[in-house]
């Protein structure tokens, strides 16, 4: 068996290892930003502003029948 290719692959699997966690790590930092800026949202937002920004179809007729 070769020991430079084993020290190779090895060096290699460890390089791929911490480039995922690198990526997994700003990812979760990415999410918890979007986290607190959605919680400082809801915390401040009217609710009626809310709903008609998830939903703005709602309201804008009104159906009367004599």
């Amino acid at each position: 068996m070769d020991i430079a290719l084993l020290s190779m692959a090895l060096n290699q699997g460890q390089v791929q290892q911490q480039a995922s966690m690198s990526i997994m790590k700003k990812a979760m930092g990415n999410a918890e930003q979007q986290g607190e800026a959605l919680q400082k949202l809801m915390t401040t937002a009217d609710p009626k502003a809310i709903q008609h920004a998830a939903q703005p179809h709602l309201g804008g007729n009104l159906d009367i029948k004599l």
